[in-house]
């Protein structure tokens, strides 16, 4: 069974945080959450989340994908922690995959790992950056390689099912995706 990390900051997105959380155990992915610190992340909309453990103790295991929710200023705080930093930088070395929705794809910048990839963002917000090497999209969800990136919390279903399509494959995104009903 996979494992994944999402990695909860004061402010993020609750609608992203969750749907990622949830579509991904619908796909009988093994999921953890984990907070920047101990205790209650409040989300943009006040939704108060309780993570699994904290940052600290999810850096002892394994997994094999990271997903940042975005939102704002969660984003920004996922970004200045220097652990996250650190352990995209290992995942991406280790040919491990990572994914970040609507303004988080900013903290794979930060952690060089978009040079020469595509990916896509909240719109704008990876071109504002500046970056080079990027090519950024504007396409709903964007894969290339091992990292998978999204545009924002109207996308963050379809993020989260190509997630669940990259870890499991496409039967399973399938049968994921036909319990939701979507159409």
């Amino acid at each position: 069974m996979a494992r994944v990390l999402v990695p909860l900051a004061q402010g993020c997105e609750e609608l992203e945080a969750i749907t990622i959380v949830d579509l991904l155990r619908r796909g009988e992915i093994e999921v953890v959450t984990a907070g920047l610190e101990d205790g209650p992340v409040v989300a943009s909309r006040q939704t108060k989340i309780l993570p699994d453990t904290t940052l600290d103790d999810a850096l002892k295991e394994d997994f094999d994908m990271v997903v940042l929710p975005g939102g704002m200023p969660g984003a920004q705080h996922l970004e200045d922690d220097a652990r996250l930093i650190d352990l995209l930088r290992a995942m991406t070395d280790s040919g491990k995959y990572v994914g970040a929705i609507c303004a988080a794809p900013k903290v794979l910048a930060k952690a060089g790992i978009l040079k020469g990839k595509r990916a896509t963002s909240y719109p704008g917000f990876l071109d504002d950056l500046g970056l080079e090497g990027v090519s950024s999209t504007g396409e709903a969800v964007e894969c290339d390689g091992t990292i998978v990136t999204s545009r924002a919390a109207g996308t963050a279903m379809d993020f989260a099912l190509k997630l669940v399509e990259v870890l499991e494959g496409p039967e399973r995104r399938a049968k994921v995706e036909a319990g939701l009903v979507r159409s």
